[in-house]
């Protein structure tokens, strides 16, 4: 099963904008679902010499294998040098001091870059599209350099954005863009999907990444696990918690993982399992870490909700805090503190 077949029902909705173009498009979701591949495979679609019945891409014409390789005259893929790179944003001890750090946003030299391939013939008077994934790692000055671009339509040019967080984006960039939501597929139909892909466990996979089926593959079978594991290992413990030494087997991890932003997926998944312990505290069933549902029930006999519920409000501000330049292992050490006070009793 391909992405196509994952999300027919908005495939089918692209495909009915194919006699029309509008000069933006939006295309937004929960992270995970397979956006980008969709919007990649759309974008595909309307560069092929030959597409098929259903719209798809034949991989066969010479389009396809300028696609193929990358480098088809007529798109530009614009992402956060980082997310191309899969490099980490944090620094970890020892690294060069004045060694420059793959970028996490996409920069106004990347949307100025743009004015030459938009104001040229497109490569045999075909369609030129521009796709930006994550639209919203745009800064306010990245977005009004493409606002310019997105108020001046140009014939046969298609701006494609993909976003988990449109709210991010600046309202006059959303009222200049058609609005496509992207929802996440049956639960019958992801699980089948994974399965295909060779997942073992398929249902536990998918409720960590809260349903989405490309972040439980992704979840499956890479260094996320790592991180997942040993935040696990730690937060499993409650009462027998030593914070200090959590944090500093935590800060290694952390340091270690070279993919972006680590320190704010450990928050991600700390947010997660908070609010699962929650759920525990009131006699419900997980939503996320379904497999250690006895677990986070016995660990909730040892706290109540109202401890949670201020705690998960912190960690909204740990998360948010992680953005900013810090100290990982003092930054972790304040949250393992705070969450085995949850634990302690009076």
């Amino acid at each position: 099963m391909n992405i196509i077949e994952l999300h027919s029902g908005v495939w089918d909705q692209l495909q009915a904008r194919r006699a029309q173009l509008p000069h933006a498009l939006l295309i937004s979701g929960q992270r995970g679902i397979g956006k980008f591949d969709l919007a990649r495979s759309f974008a595909d679609s309307l560069l092929c010499e030959n597409a098929g019945e259903s719209g798809t891409a034949c991989g066969k014409c010479l389009a396809c294998g300028w696609l193929a390789q990358g480098n088809h005259p007529d798109l530009r893929v614009l992402q956060p040098q980082a997310l191309a790179s899969g490099e980490s944003s944090e620094a970890g001890e020892g690294e060069e001091v004045g060694k420059k750090k793959p970028s996490q946003q996409i920069t106004i030299d990347q949307v100025r870059a743009l004015d030459d391939f938009l104001h040229v013939g497109t490569h045999r008077h075909g369609a030129r599209l521009v796709l930006l994934n994550p639209a919203e790692a745009m800064n306010r000055a990245t977005a009004n350099a493409l606002l310019k671009s997105l108020e001046e339509p140009i014939a046969s040019t298609l701006f494609i954005l993909v976003s988990s967080e449109p709210h991010r984006l600046l309202p006059t960039i959303r009222s200049r863009c058609q609005l496509l939501p992207v929802g996440r597929p049956t639960q019958a139909v992801a699980i089948q999907w994974l399965h295909d892909a060779g997942v073992r466990n398929a249902e536990n996979w998918l409720a960590l990444a809260g349903g989405s089926p490309l972040l439980a593959l992704e979840l499956n079978g890479s260094g996320e696990r790592v991180l997942l594991d040993s935040l696990l290992a730690q937060v499993s413990r409650a009462q027998g918690l030593d914070p200090l030494a959590a944090a500093a087997e935590m800060d290694k991890v952390v340091k270690a993982d070279k993919r972006p932003a680590p320190l704010k997926r450990a928050f991600d998944w700390a947010q997660k399992w908070l609010f699962d312990l929650t759920l525990a505290s009131e006699g419900l069933a997980p939503r996320y870490f379904q497999a250690q549902a006895a677990l986070l029930q016995r660990l909730a006999q040892g706290t109540d909700s109202r401890k949670l519920l201020a705690f998960s409000r912190k960690a909204i501000q740990y998360k948010a805090q992680c953005e900013q330049p810090l100290n990982s292992r003092l930054f972790l050490e304040d949250f393992f503190l705070s969450y085995a006070r949850l634990f302690r009793t009076s």
